[in-house]
């Protein structure tokens, strides 16, 4: 599984970050070891008191563990995990939180150490530990038997499509896949040879060249917002220079918004808002549906774990009640029947324990192939939706080439007329000697 870690500090900030079912299907607190505490939030918070003693800023480390798309790890999984990465990192026996999340039907965890050992009040030192997780990453997928990711391949092999995490989140913003972005001036840039071409290929699919203020030359697309073009295409300043040219002769990204607002009429405007409502409609049952499936998962899981208790109270009653009393428990200790029962109740008690924890990962594989199967649902309507909104893109493109043909087509129109148009002088006016007629008044 992928392990990413951070030395961090805001233990308030992280423990709500950790509890928060708003963008989450599920959260289990699973584990909270070493701490006073026996709660999530008092636990991290417990760290931040114990770190004021020292001079440690980062007190805190914090690691994600995700397993691959197809697989559904169990809690063994993910705690064997958690050792293994505490062992690598120098953190055995550190006070330790673990939670699991779900979402999507996918389900990873996250771990936290408090990096403070508490007999010395000193920071343990966690270097090279980026270099130590990724080496632990790549045992646990060999290990597994799961197909090895670009990213953990030993030749450093590199899919052309990774993008950042600004990227990322500016495709976000405008509900475009940032694969189709980066496709997009891709192709632009392979299908032209200068700025001329480059300029109508990016037009073609919504996007207007610019003088950037601080980036040489940019791109907007309809909504206004700025793309650098060697990020986005993956070359370097240079090249991209040497094929466009100079920048100056290009309209400023202001200009260029400000003819994108002219070109852009309400009306198209309002055929957006349109297909978003149509969208989010189409979206709203599926939605409904994940939402009472999250509630019902829940209700079972609080019910599984409610008869887990009350049977494991019971099963202790039982262990409990083997112990004879009074001269009858004397007998049993001097003969040995005590230990004897000890011994039996400490199997029972760890088959029990181990039996709970099946039926719980049962529970959880159950629920997450159902989870799984909504959630195939919801991504081919994404994808519809996506599908649709670059058709939409393609039509208002279509849109502004033709509003551009058309204003180019007036300007010519009007200067064919003005060459069209005789220059005739303007005829002088004869003065007569009558002084009336000049204006003059007696």
């Amino acid at each position: 599984m992928i392990l990413k870690g951070s030395q961090r500090s805001g233990a308030k900030q992280l423990a709500l970050h950790l509890l928060n079912e708003r963008d989450n299907d599920h959260v289990t607190v699973h584990e909270v070891r070493g701490f006073v505490a026996n709660d999530l939030l008092g636990a991290l918070t417990e760290a931040h008191a114990i770190a004021k003693g020292t001079k440690c800023k980062q007190f805190l480390f914090s690691l994600s563990l995700n397993p691959p798309k197809e697989v559904i790890a169990g809690e063994e999984d993910f705690r064997k995990a958690a050792d293994r990465a505490e062992q690598k990192l120098g953190l055995t026996n550190q006070p330790r939180v673990l939670v699991f999340h779900e979402k999507e039907g996918r389900r990873h965890a996250h771990v936290v150490w408090s990096r403070i050992d508490p007999a010395t009040m000193t920071a343990i030192n966690l270097s090279f530990f980026k270099e130590e997780l990724t080496s632990l990453s790549r045992d646990l997928y060999l290990e597994h038997d799961w197909t090895l990711p670009d990213g953990l391949r030993r030749d450093g092999g590199k899919s052309p499509l990774n993008f950042s995490l600004a990227e990322w989140q500016q495709a976000k913003r405008l509900k475009l896949d940032p694969r189709e972005i980066k496709q997009s001036f891709i192709e632009a840039w392979q299908r032209s040879d200068d700025a001329k071409s480059f300029a109508t290929a990016l037009l073609d699919r919504g996007y207007f060249l610019a003088r950037g203020d601080r980036r040489g030359v940019v791109t907007l697309n309809i909504h206004g917002e700025v793309f650098a073009i060697p990020r986005w295409t993956g070359l370097r300043t240079k090249e991209v220079r040497a094929r466009i040219g100079d920048s100056e002769s290009l309209p400023s990204v202001h200009e260029t918004r400000e003819r994108i607002k002219g070109l852009v009429t309400d009306k198209l405007h309002h055929f957006m808002n349109e297909a978003d409502q149509h969208h989010a409609a189409q979206q709203r049952p599926l939605t409904d549906e994940r939402a009472a499936m999250i509630r019902r998962h829940r209700e079972e899981r609080a019910t599984l774990t409610q008869d887990q208790a009350t049977r494991w109270q019971e099963e202790q009653q039982v262990r409990a009640n083997r112990f004879r009393k009074g001269l009858r428990g004397l007998w049993d200790r001097l003969t040995g029947t005590t230990a004897a029962i000890r011994k039996q109740n400490e199997q029972e008690r760890w088959e029990h324990l181990t039996r709970d924890r099946e039926e719980r990962d049962g529970l959880v594989v159950t629920q997450m192939k159902e989870r799984q199967a909504l959630q195939e649902r919801i991504v081919a309507l994404r994808r519809k939706h996506t599908q649709d909104r670059r058709i939409q893109t393609r039509e208002v493109a279509d849109y502004l080439r033709e509003m551009e043909r058309r204003k180019d087509q007036d300007t010519k129109e009007r200067e064919h007329a003005k060459e069209r148009t005789p220059n005739h002088p303007r005829p002088h006016r004869r003065r007569s000697g009558n002084p009336y007629d000049r204006g003059f008044s007696p």
